[in-house]
């Protein structure tokens, strides 16, 4: 069963709450050559980055991937210490002044510094963080879903764009076939005329001779070589695309190889016409390139 073509572009956003805690997961994913994942998480969370970067590298081969989260923590109240050595301290000084510890408003004296502090609360149970941190990594699993499938949309959008282009590269082919048929001729009867007209019509080397080198020279003008190894670069191509998968860098390869074939067209060709459309091809090739920079 073939494969989807995906794209290396791509985003996804995915909510979650649990054990008091809420989130937000974002990523990101541009063209790359290789696969390059960047993890931008909360101070304490660090430890959730590497299953996570596990299961991205086994969704994805490549493309430059940024993934974000952002974290809600659960709202809690101060916890407050009294230091009962400085407010008995405070309480009896106060006496010895009012004259009696009845007289003395202990409100008052818990507002002076150092008789109550706010402390850092007691860490989380660990029950509590391990809940947390499951439904994060599970939440994380969504995320590089949705992230998959906005790829492989994107994907059925860039197999039909490049199928087009494969289609437009292909009536160029033809087109200049048409005329590969005729420039051996053309060729042969112009470099005739032109040595006619160097030699008023003498011929100081034998026929056989200047028909052996006319003849080189036609041979080193046919192009019906270069469409063929252009119409095998299609054909190549469309196999790739209906096997699907991690085809982009087979694509990118065939893309140098229709490069190639049209600048040694342009090269050879001896036809105003048939140089127009070598430039054509040149011009939807590249066209293909850029579309198939995006693929996985």
């Amino acid at each position: 069963m073939s494969k989807a073509v995906t794209s290396m572009t791509g985003f996804a956003r995915v909510g979650g709450a649990a054990a008091g805690y809420g989130w937000v997961w974002e990523a990101k994913s541009v063209n790359s050559k290789g696969l390059d994942l960047r993890f931008r998480l909360p101070h304490g969370f660090d430890h959730i980055e590497a299953n996570a970067k596990k299961s991205a590298t086994k969704a994805f081969s490549r493309g430059n991937i940024s993934i974000n989260l952002s974290i809600q923590r659960p709202e809690k109240s101060p916890v407050l210490d009294v230091n009962q050595e400085v407010l008995d301290r405070m309480v009896n000084l106060a006496a010895k002044y009012r004259g009696g510890r009845e007289h003395v408003n202990i409100e008052t004296v818990m507002t002076l510094r150092g008789v109550v502090e706010v402390v850092d609360e007691a860490d989380e149970d660990e029950d509590v963080i391990a809940a947390r941190d499951a439904a994060l990594s599970e939440s994380v699993g969504e995320l590089l879903t949705v992230l998959a499938a906005t790829r492989k949309d994107e994907g059925d959008r860039l197999k039909t764009v490049i199928k087009d282009h494969l289609d437009e590269i292909v009536g160029l082919t033809d087109g200049a076939r048409n005329l590969a048929d005729m420039q051996p001729d053309r060729r042969a009867v112009r470099l005739k005329e032109q040595l006619d007209q160097l030699l008023d019509g003498e011929t100081p080397v034998p026929e056989e001779r200047l028909a052996q080198e006319i003849a080189m020279i036609v041979a080193r003008g046919d192009i019906r070589e270069e469409l063929d190894r252009l119409e095998a670069h299609v054909g190549a191509a469309r196999e790739h695309l209906d096997e699907g998968g991690a085809i982009g860098r087979h694509l990118d390869f065939l893309c140098q190889e229709f490069n190639r074939e049209a600048n040694t067209l342009c090269s050879k060709s001896s036809d105003l016409e048939l140089t127009r459309i070598g430039l054509a091809l040149k011009a939807a090739i590249e066209r293909l390139r850029e579309q198939v920079q995006n693929v996985e």
